[in-house]
């Protein structure tokens, strides 16, 4: 979906600050976030793409404003109540609403291992789809507007490139995130010239590349 989470290209969000050092929580408060979602998580309701769109939907006053885990903590409120693990009421007062029934976490200290321990990724066998394009194939970025969830940035929409590498298979996110199925697909790093991207005022010296998947392309 178009939203303002959809930054690149834009002007005027100033610039990237860079902290050497940087901890990897700032406050406590992150790190308990961080873990609130590894708990939910385990609840098996939502996958990661029905989480980052989740996210995508937060107003744009509030998207600028909020600090990255902060936005962790709407999304998580966010699918709690629309998955019916929380009401907007219990939210609201911070306690459980009269008569509600006490439910099991499916997580404990007993089973945090399997819950922290690397996940088996979203790759899938190469059978699983048809390769469309190959390595120095000239492509174009699809020109659209998608109402849900995508991974294709708005800056590169209408855009040509060439195929640098072949990445393997994956689960397609536009699909993933909505429930309708995983849609294996290629995934293709492709190349594009800054002056394609930006005009002829960027350096003819650089280039972007970006990981697309099959259904962003067609050929150019």
């Amino acid at each position: 979906m178009n939203g303002i989470h959809d930054m690149g290209g834009m002007h005027g969000m100033g610039p990237i600050r860079y902290e050497e050092n940087e901890p990897v929580f700032h406050e406590p408060w992150e790190g308990r976030i961080f873990a609130i979602t590894i708990a939910l998580g385990a609840w098996k309701r939502w996958n990661i793409d029905a989480g980052r769109h989740t996210i995508e939907q937060i107003s744009p006053a509030d998207y600028l404003r909020m600090s990255y885990y902060e936005k962790w903590l709407a999304r998580n409120i966010a699918l709690s109540v629309k998955h019916g693990l929380v009401t907007q009421q219990e939210i609201d007062v911070g306690r459980p609403a009269p008569g509600s029934t006490k439910a099991t976490p499916p997580l404990t200290s007993a089973n945090l291992g399997p819950a922290v321990a690397p996940r088996p990724g979203y790759a899938r066998p190469e059978a699983d789809a048809k390769a469309r394009f190959s390595v120095g194939d000239r492509v174009r970025a699809r020109k659209s507007n998608p109402p849900g969830h995508t991974r294709l940035p708005r800056y590169v929409r209408g855009r040509e490139g060439v195929v640098d590498r072949h990445r393997g298979v994956f689960v397609f996110p536009d699909t993933n995130a909505h429930f309708h199925g995983e849609d294996p697909q290629h995934l293709y790093s492709v190349r594009f010239r800054a002056q394609e991207l930006w005009g002829e005022s960027a350096s003819p010296k650089d280039s972007v590349y970006l990981d697309l998947w099959d259904g962003y392309l067609e050929r150019a």
